[in-house]
């Protein structure tokens, strides 16, 4: 599919729009071309969130260093960057659909990429791993850095590797902004069997997905999960009519209200934070964010 277009055929389980052809690309510019007219956003506000997190678990526990974020459905990359290095998502969204850019190979593209982030990256940064299906996305995260691990699996499907469960083994924060829907209790659970000690889990979660059934899973390993009350977060315009009315009817269903939100012509997030207890004694979600 040419850069810029998007095929919003509905997707069968949840009426969200069809996108597939952007997220395993050779590189990141069809996806910025396509979000980019479509206002896409929630990267941009899982950078403040996650960057708090981070540093509140810094000061919780100050031996884990560095600390080790997976983020899954990580795509190019694009959370891990906001982490980990001096960059927003208007500098990548303007870097990637930039004329100057356009006509590069990836494989130059990459080489350029390596140097734009190398410059950027902050002393204190996040030892990163990645999960996506999308195996070209995650490798090209991979190849110019932004990644310290990444792993092409859908556990949705299968079993963790080997490789993945010991990449698994010491994570401290999970973060996710837009996988939950498309991944699911098995993903969780398997991540969870990996870990011998339950991970801070942040995820943004479109208003039209349920969460509870992975709040339940977190809360049988000792995570409490804890939606943030004050407000929900923009992802994206809606692509079309189709859409909007199915986002609008699966809302009506859930008893839930559009004013304010959805009804802006905007799917909204929440954010749901999952932490043990004592985390959570220590330092209350409304006081971390």
């Amino acid at each position: 599919m040419a850069a810029g277009a998007s095929n919003t055929t509905a997707n069968d389980d949840w009426g969200k729009a069809n996108f597939n052809d952007i997220y395993d690309c050779p590189d990141p510019r069809p996806y910025f071309a396509t979000l980019r007219p479509l206002d896409y956003q929630i990267p941009h506000h899982g950078q403040s969130v996650f960057r708090a997190l981070v540093h509140a678990l810094r000061c919780l526990h100050p031996d884990r260093t560095p600390l080790n974020v997976v983020d899954l459905c990580c795509s190019y990359g694009i959370n891990t960057a906001l982490l980990n290095y001096r960059v927003t998502l208007a500098d990548l969204s303007t870097r990637y659909t930039s004329h100057h850019l356009s006509a590069l190979p990836t494989r130059h593209l990459a080489a350029e990429d390596r140097t734009f982030f190398a410059a950027r990256r902050l002393p204190e940064a996040a030892t990163a791993t990645g999960i996506d299906s999308a195996a070209r996305a995650v490798g090209y995260a991979r190849a110019i850095g932004l990644l310290d691990h990444a792993f092409a699996e859908n556990l949705e499907v299968t079993e963790p590797s080997p490789a993945l469960r010991r990449a698994l083994a010491g994570t401290d924060l999970i973060t996710v902004t837009g996988g939950v829907g498309y991944v699911f209790t098995r993903t969780f659970a398997r991540l969870l069997d990996s870990m011998p000690t339950p991970p801070w889990v942040a995820a943004f979660v479109l208003r039209t997905v349920p969460y509870q059934p992975i709040a339940d899973l977190l809360a049988r390993s000792g995570l409490v999960t804890e939606k943030l009350p004050t407000r929900t977060f923009r992802q994206r315009r809606f692509a079309d009519s189709a859409e909007r009315y199915a986002a609008f009817d699966t809302l009506a269903v859930n008893g839930l209200h559009t004013a304010d939100k959805e009804a802006d012509g905007y799917y909204h997030t929440d954010l749901y934070v999952s932490r043990p207890a004592p985390d959570i004694a220590a330092l209350p979600l409304a006081r971390l964010l």
